[in-house]
């Protein structure tokens, strides 16, 4: 197997792009390998890597359908509900919590939070 070209960065020759860089021109890798690797070293540490792909064999971006959005709204939906109340929280649900807040951290005297 031969190496990947690896680049100092910032310093990638055209034709390379990185999965951000690609999605922002509406393409996608489209299951090509990895062609080369961007290094940005770092003192006392491991540099950090990006990994780059030919933009000549990048595919378009599959539009979303409706069926997709909609799967989409509900899973979106779903991390909303709190797991303890069932309640829609108004926000994504912490994962670090596992409950919305006020389930989280019941309030020791037993109100709402109402003054």
């Amino acid at each position: 197997m031969a190496a990947l070209p690896v680049f100092r960065w910032r310093l990638a020759p055209d034709g390379y792009a990185t999965r951000r860089q690609l999605r922002a021109l509406d393409l996608r890798p489209g299951g090509q390998d990895v062609a080369a690797q961007l290094e940005r070293p770092r003192r006392r540490r491991a540099p950090l890597v990006a990994y780059l792909y030919r933009v000549d064999l990048a595919k378009p971006v599959r539009p979303m359908t409706p069926a997709r959005w909609a799967a989409l709204a509900k899973a979106n939906a779903a991390r909303r509900i709190c797991p303890e109340c069932g309640r829609d929280a108004g926000y994504v649900i912490p994962t670090s919590l596992g409950a919305c807040v006020p389930c989280a951290y019941p309030d020791p005297d037993g109100s709402e939070g109402n003054t």
